[in-house]
């Protein structure tokens, strides 16, 4: 059997609940809108129910006695790798059957341990945009950061930079994805925000005409700072691409 649910995680814990409701042998669990008709098989689709989900996670909990591997599994999935739904299914059925061990650490299990890797790179990740994210202000005061990650992990960094800068209104928009996390400093609220396509395009762009004067006026200035200590006799590119991939370079301002 195979079901299909809304591309969210707790569509993937509503469909993963379905299945032990209808102690159906589900062998895969698909977004809706990547599933295609098959010859041999058809989908059902599952409504996202929060519900379920919770109760899937409280089980989880429950059977490993780790309150955060409800955490683990969403820094997981939001890593948005192929068939991350079905390993996440696998983890589920394994720990529902196992009592008094948390199966997050074992990684003598290939399935587990391709999730443990997957949560490891999402850290990396995390941990690269807390560095590289670079705010750019608006002539309207707020202050926008442009990111394109391998993985989405917009939704793990906010409290990190709502902490980091509560006083000031800003944007971090995600140009892959298109969407972004909105911080409003007199609310002190984070939301997930869409644009329409010509704010999103000229967003992207994000000319030097969206930009405040004193803006550029301070880009200027850290990039000669960055020119008047850089020794090209010490330079090690190798290195440097460890540390700061060519990925990110698009939105960093010492590399324009």
């Amino acid at each position: 059997m195979i079901l299909t649910y809304d591309g969210t995680f707790a569509g993937l814990l509503s469909a993963i609940f379905e299945s032990y409701r209808l102690k159906a042998d589900v062998v895969d669990i698909i977004p809706e809108d990547r599933y295609q008709e098959q010859l041999f098989s058809s989908a059902s689709y599952v409504p996202t129910n929060t519900a379920h989900a919770s109760r899937v996670l409280k089980g989880l909990q429950k059977h490993s006695g780790n309150q955060k591997i409800g955490d683990f599994l969403r820094r997981t999935y939001l890593t948005e790798q192929p068939e991350v739904e079905r390993l996440i299914l696998y983890f589920v059925h394994r720990q529902m059957e196992v009592r008094a061990l948390d199966i997050s650490k074992d990684a003598g299990d290939d399935r587990v341990r391709q999730l443990l890797r997957l949560s490891q790179q999402m850290g990396r990740e995390i941990h690269r945009m807390h560095a590289f994210v670079r705010f750019q202000q608006t002539p309207d005061g707020m202050y926008v950061g442009l990111i394109n990650p391998d993985f989405n992990c917009l939704p793990l960094i906010g409290d990190h930079f709502a902490a980091r800068y509560p006083a000031m209104e800003w944007l971090i928009y995600d140009t892959r994805r298109h969407y972004g996390l909105h911080w409003n400093q007199e609310d002190k609220k984070a939301a997930f925000i869409t644009l329409d396509s010509g704010q999103d395009g000229r967003l992207r762009r994000l000319s030097e005409e969206m930009l405040d004067t004193r803006e550029t006026d301070y880009q200027e200035l850290w990039q000669t700072y960055f020119r008047a200590v850089d020794i090209p006799e010490r330079k090690n590119l190798k290195l440097h691409l460890q540390h700061v991939p060519k990925r990110y370079w698009k939105y960093l301002t010492e590399k324009i």
